[in-house]
């Protein structure tokens, strides 16, 4: 019996996650000091309850951290996110608690809320989000 494209895909991602996560956690393809770089984000299961940790591309903008999806519903930290705000993320070997603000479809960014970096990308996140894409935004505590 064939897997469905769904299950496929949360194969490959937890395969990838499960070598890449340990690396990143500790320091290796991340740095505090690079624009872009590779975080682990630690989310809260918004169905088991349990710590969740995810690698992904950010974008460092000092006090925030932007990271995003094209998978948007389908990314599970998506989902965790919005139902818990309250995350930690390893970015250049060391832990940042930090509160998490996403915007997807139903969720757009509203400029007055944004940091100044990022205020001129409000019009361009709203127009992928409203394409399936999600973006969260973490502050540090």
């Amino acid at each position: 019996m064939a897997s469905s494209p769904v299950k496929l895909e949360q194969r490959f991602f937890r395969a990838l996650n499960s070598v890449v996560e340990p690396a990143v956690r500790h320091g290796i393809f991340s740095s505090r000091f690079l624009p872009t770089t590779l975080i682990v984000l630690e989310s809260t299961g918004y169905v088991s309850g349990q710590a969740r940790r995810t690698p992904l591309l950010c974008q460092n903008l000092g006090s925030h951290v932007l990271i995003s999806t094209g998978r948007g519903k389908r990314s599970f930290w998506v989902r965790n996110l919005q139902r818990q705000p309250d995350v930690e993320y390893f970015m250049g070997g060391q832990a940042y608690a930090a509160k998490a603000q996403v915007f997807s479809e139903n969720l757009p960014a509203r400029r007055a809320e944004l940091p100044l970096l990022l205020k001129p990308l409000a019009g361009g996140i709203n127009a992928l989000t409203a394409r399936g894409w999600a973006f969260a935004l973490l502050k540090k505590q």
